[in-house]
């Protein structure tokens, strides 16, 4: 009796802790999983995974972080020019496919709520240090949280705080490019 009152205690407990992150993709977020072990689930960044598999990324975003990724759809990649996406997986471009993606990540677990603060802390106008070498600026309006790239456009949120083992993914809805 008592194993499987603990069974349905842990059961519980986990299916509380993956209903509180939001789906992605079309797929559960689970808290207990890493980064990549998520992304692979989404059916809404298949190319980003294809990204991170080219540019030897995997095993940097399965390790124990913390990070926070601002993770490109399907979509924001097909907001590139025709030919751009199939350009960066070949392998004579891995430098310049690093460099962007590692623009997208932040060596920190840095949820919504902790953004906000930062934001506010700083006057309306946070600038945030990614791994790749770029400043982004963050504001919100509202409940939005919006990236400017270094090439001054921006990146919007759509989905924020799905909570990772190693750290927090947060969907945006277009690439973070580094200055030319």
């Amino acid at each position: 009796m008592k194993q499987i009152a603990l069974v349905a205690a842990f059961t519980a407990f986990a299916g509380a802790a993956q209903a509180d992150n939001p789906m992605v993709g079309g797929a559960p977020m689970f808290a207990s999983k890493n980064i990549v072990e998520n992304a692979v689930n989404s059916a809404d960044h298949t190319t980003l995974v294809a990204a991170l598999q080219a540019a030897g990324l995997v095993e940097t975003l399965q390790s124990e972080g913390p990070f926070t990724v601002f993770a490109p759809t399907n979509a924001a990649f097909d907001r590139l020019k025709a030919g751009t996406v199939e350009a960066l997986l070949q392998p004579e471009a891995k430098d310049q496919l690093t460099q962007i993606l590692t623009c997208h990540v932040v060596g920190a677990d840095a949820m919504s709520g902790a953004i906000k603060g930062m934001i506010e802390d700083d006057g309306g106008m946070h600038v945030v240090p990614t791994l790749g070498g770029c400043m982004l600026k963050a504001a919100y309006e509202g409940d939005r949280i919006m990236l400017e790239d270094e090439r001054g456009r921006t990146i919007n949120v759509t989905i924020a705080d799905v909570e990772q083992s190693n750290g927090v993914i947060h969907v945006v809805d277009r690439l973070i490019l580094p200055a030319m």
